[in-house]
């Protein structure tokens, strides 16, 4: 399909069918389920159907980072897409909650921090740092839990990842970022394992304008779309260490230097 082409209302709802069908039955998709989409109207259109059709309460967003070339094609550098409310674990220190992921999918884990936009959102976009700070009341250390059916959710670009919810499949929220009112999370090293081996470490000094630009790209993204937050929403707001790519039996762990650590279990979701 050519990116002058748009994809017609009744093979969005197809696509839209497929996941929600196949995350339901804890089934993997060994094909993309329809026609690709090939830019953030039609990956949207079909993500905005698919949240219709699965009907769970959204807790939060996932945003995530859209590489060069595919930020200059499709004019944004970040995406989104919905985290259920029951998806969401909250853990206290040293609690490893089990998350499940497709086993025959795609399946990753990143370290990330939590921003909370408070309830009462006014619909006005904040312009820096400091407003959007206004707009929050609560910011955590955590786990996003990325897993989709369809084994080539990212390997095959933006836009089919944007089409499932974004590749998330779970959200685990940590303790408290102490003093996270004046935090500057470029200054936090934020290390990653898996099975009690180190594989990265990074801060937000690398993700574009870092947790409080993600917050405020997903309040315009999601202005645009005509979908209300003002009752407040969980921000994930990117892989600080990177996506790390987890099977089902393996622990991960991410350290917040300073700040306290959060971890999980992977295991395989269940059929249904």
């Amino acid at each position: 399909m050519s990116s002058n082409e748009q994809a017609s209302p009744d093979k969005a709802h197809a696509v839209a069918g497929a996941f929600v069908a196949a995350r339901r039955d804890r089934r993997a998709l060994a094909t993309y389920p329809g026609e690709a989409p090939c830019d953030l109207v039609e990956a949207y259109t079909i993500q905005d159907l698919a949240i219709a059709l699965d009907g769970r309460r959204v807790a939060g967003w996932k945003v995530g980072k859209i590489n060069a070339p595919e930020d200059a094609r499709l004019g944004a550098n970040r995406l989104s897409g919905p985290i259920f409310a029951d998806s969401v674990v909250t853990v206290a220190a040293g609690e490893a909650p089990e998350m499940p992921v497709f086993a025959k999918g795609f399946a990753a884990a990143e370290a990330e921090f939590l921003l909370h936009v408070a309830p009462g959102w006014d619909g006005v976009i904040p312009a820096d740092d400091a407003a959007t700070r206004k707009v929050l009341d609560a910011v955590h250390i955590g786990i996003e839990v990325a897993s989709s059916p369809y084994p080539g959710i990212n390997a095959d670009g933006p836009p089919v990842t944007i089409s499932d919810f974004g590749n998330n499949a779970g959200m685990v929220v940590g303790p408290v970022l102490e003093g996270w009112e004046s935090a500057q999370f470029e200054t936090i090293t934020v290390r990653f394992e898996i099975d009690d081996l180190e594989i990265a470490s990074a801060t937000t000094a690398t993700m574009l304008d870092g947790p409080l630009g993600a917050v405020r790209f997903l309040l315009a993204n999601l202005s645009a779309r005509g979908i209300d937050c003002s009752g407040g929403t969980w921000v994930s707001t990117g892989a600080v260490t990177g996506v790390h790519p987890v099977m089902s039996g393996q622990n991960v762990l991410a350290h917040f230097d300073g700040h306290g650590s959060v971890g999980c279990k992977i295991v395989a979701a269940e059929p249904a």
